[in-house]
């Protein structure tokens, strides 16, 4: 098969598939405006707030808050007296049972004395009505530092929510602005495409006549189709990213929102190192969870020595005793009394809780250690991220306008037939890498600061990278 039979061949089906890129361009375009103008306007700060409503993560630390609570009303109610009320109903023949139980009805009389009825008694019935009480008087502030440890997990799990926050704030911010990068990348397609166009009809029209060969039209052709490729990829991309942001605010993949803002550059000021690792080690939450774990450790290890002293227990009882239910005919009593109670010997088992209680509270304390390590080279890390990324803004901003310039004058050159099909396209693709690059940039430049905060532990509704 000869050369022009090929590049015939090659050129109908490079032009049938511009020809469905571009019914499918006009197709989702035709969708798009009905979906954005259903869809509702949506702020950062607007974003954020319902995030913090509704994002199922932020739901499971609010409810870990509640187990908290419900801790320390445990913890107190080892404190107070417990009542209990009780009804048992029993028949039977077994002679301590009818005997006792005759007694507490005071029906006992001298034929009870026979020995027939002391030996095999008929069967009795008897239903008792109780209420007991008992109150631990002391046991060696066990129940005190157990409910000051319950108030130390509650401060844990509060410090957890409020890190919770910051993270969820995190999510929906780079959600947030993913969007807005990605409808920039679809306005850099779109305006790539364009140029790509242009460059097909100017060689379209310097083949036509004669000036350049066919596979100079066909180069100008398949940069064409990657345009278009690139600007649907673009398009899907816009709709993820919608996706994603609406799962970061807790609500629906599909629900209606539209950020209102674009993505454009923003000076955001960043203070000096040493204050961000100072700053993060007195503020984080995850920090403060592990000095409230740590404090609520060491509690449980003096509760462990708490049980080798002595406890003191008051108790006491009302018993009321009928032959049947509803009648009465029966007697009552009453029992109260204290016990001291101290343990001999349990066979090493409360020495083997106390080491257990102090290795664990060694455990904690490394990890803290380890967690505040942790923290400054985060804090570190955070810091020169957003420094290379505020500098490559300037420099990307700079690049953009010297490759809009090579490619005029790469332009002009071609079209004086002084450069070739290939030195163009290479100055139209360096351009449009450097609008791709600038805006990557001024995301990550956002993306870099929120993540900044996070670390540092600052960040809020009412920071910087959250405002307009």
């Amino acid at each position: 098969m000869s050369f022009p039979s090929c590049a015939y061949r090659l050129t109908r089906f490079l032009r049938l598939i511009l020809a469905l890129l571009y019914v499918g361009g006009i197709a989702s375009a035709q969708v798009s405006p009905t979906a954005t103008s259903q869809a509702s306007s949506l702020s950062l700060e607007q974003a954020a707030r319902i995030a913090l409503e509704k994002n199922p993560l932020r739901k499971a630390a609010l409810a870990e808050t509640k187990v908290g609570s419900a801790g320390i009303q445990e913890a107190q109610s080892f404190l107070l007296p417990h009542i209990s009320f009780s009804e048992l109903a029993t028949r039977g023949n077994d002679p301590v049972y009818v005997f006792g139980s005759k007694l507490r009805q005071q029906r006992f009389t001298t034929v009870d004395f026979a020995l027939n009825q002391l030996n095999t008694p008929s069967p009795f019935g008897n239903f008792t009505t109780r209420f007991s009480g008992n109150w631990n008087l002391f046991d060696s502030f066990a129940s005190w530092e157990g409910l000051s440890r319950a108030r130390k997990a509650q401060v844990a799990t509060r410090e957890q929510l409020e890190r919770t926050d910051q993270e969820i704030l995190f999510r929906v911010v780079q959600a947030y602005y993913g969007v807005l990068l990605a409808s920039r990348q679809v306005e850099v397609a779109g305006q790539s495409q364009k140029t790509a166009q242009s460059i097909l009809e100017s060689t379209q029209n310097r083949y036509d006549a004669g000036f350049v060969v066919e596979s100079d039209l066909l180069s100008a052709k398949v940069r064409v189709a990657s345009r278009e490729q690139e600007l649907i990829r673009a398009r899907n991309n816009l709709a993820l990213a919608q996706a994603q942001l609406n799962l970061a605010m807790g609500v629906g993949a599909d629900a209606p929102y539209q950020p209102e803002d674009t993505l454009t550059e923003k000076s955001l000021a960043v203070v000096a190192l040493p204050e961000l690792e100072q700053q993060a080690l007195t503020t984080r939450p995850d920090l403060k969870k592990i000095e409230a774990q740590q404090s609520a450790q060491q509690l449980s290890v003096a509760i462990a020595k708490s049980s080798f002293g002595p406890r003191l227990n008051a108790f006491a009882g009302w018993e009321l005793d009928n032959p049947t239910f509803l009648a009465g005919g029966g007697g009552n009593n009453w029992l109260a009394g204290i016990e001291l109670q101290i343990d001999i010997f349990q066979g090493g088992a409360k020495k083997a809780a106390l080491a257990r209680e102090r290795a664990t509270a060694e455990k904690i304390a490394a990890l803290k250690q380890a967690a505040n390590d942790a923290v400054r080279l985060e804090v570190r890390q955070a810091y020169y991220d957003q420094d290379s990324s505020s500098k490559q803004v300037a420099v990307a901003h700079t690049a953009i306008s010297q490759a809009e310039e090579s490619l005029r004058i790469n332009q002009n050159r071609y079209d004086g037939g002084l450069l070739t099909i290939t030195d163009l396209l290479g100055a139209e693709e360096a351009a449009h890498h450097t609008q791709v690059d600038y805006w990557q940039a001024v995301y990550q430049s956002y993306i870099s600061y929120a993540n900044l905060e996070l670390a540092s532990g600052t960040l809020n509704l009412h920071s910087p990278v959250l405002m307009p």
